[in-house]
């Protein structure tokens, strides 16, 4: 917040009209020092600075980029996940602007919701790499296309054949094709299910935002509060589960392939 408020324009511009008036006007009155132009700027200094800690939109501003800074969203290629992830944080800056706009116990209650629902896009931005990984594989989508078509040529092989340990063969050939084929189909639903997934925890993050804008001070200690908090958490065991989801699938094609 404080390398916010240095920063500003407002700020970078005082500084460069002390600079400018300290040495092209050091003495217009006979009375005057050239360093109270200093005393001057450092005063005008001090009070944007303090205004702009004070300014509660400021300072969640300056918050929200510090945390966005984290995520690099334009790396996700993802487009619907890309877009999901930039509405999360639109959310998320929202909510520090209300919490930042109130006062006491209800302040450093509707921060602590913000500090659980940064797990929460953390577990969001993690998904969506996820997504990029298998959208990347071109692989999955070249297998579900040829899988099914081996599969079809073993059987009728196999319907053909006599010998019993040609059979065998065919047999075992047969299920590891299948088995192949029904991780493939795995993959594809993972991928499905994670792109669900963003939708439905956007639409929970919304639901979170108008709930905690309708809490008012004798709510702070209320079981909605806790219920709020709950919810927040409920929803980051749900996005847990999927990414375990996913690794379990791409674990299952690194044993299939080895």
């Amino acid at each position: 917040m404080l390398t916010n408020a240095l920063l500003r324009w407002e700020s970078l511009l005082t500084i460069l009209f002390t600079l400018f008036v300290f040495f092209a006007f050091p003495n217009p009155f006979e009375w005057w020092q050239n360093w109270f132009w200093l005393v001057g700027g450092l005063i005008a200094e001090g009070a944007l600075v303090v205004s702009t800690l004070s300014d509660p939109d400021a300072a969640a501003d300056a918050l929200a980029r510090q945390f966005e800074s984290k995520y690099d969203l334009d790396a996700i290629k993802s487009p619907v996940a890309r877009e999901r992830l930039k509405r999360a944080m639109d959310y998320r800056r929202s909510m520090l602007k209300l919490a930042q706009g109130r006062s006491g116990v209800m302040r450093l209650q509707l921060q602590d919701t913000v500090n659980d629902v940064d797990d929460w896009i953390g577990h969001m931005v993690d998904l969506a790499e996820h997504i990029d990984s298998f959208d990347a594989n071109r692989l999955v989508d070249e297998d579900r296309r040829a899988v099914p078509q081996q599969l079809e040529k073993v059987k009728i092989r196999l319907s053909r054949e006599q010998d019993e340990t040609v059979k065998k063969d065919l047999q075992e050939q047969l299920d590891r094709l299948q088995l192949q084929l029904d991780n493939l189909n795995a993959t594809a639903n993972s991928i499905k299910r994670a792109e669900i997934q963003l939708d439905s925890t956007l639409s929970s993050l919304g639901t979170i935002y108008a709930q905690m804008s309708r809490l008012g001070a004798q709510d702070v200690d209320s079981s909605r509060a806790q219920r709020l908090r709950l919810e927040i958490r409920d929803e980051v065991t749900s996005l847990q589960d999927t990414i375990d989801a996913m690794n379990e699938v791409h674990q299952q094609r690194l044993r299939l392939g080895e």
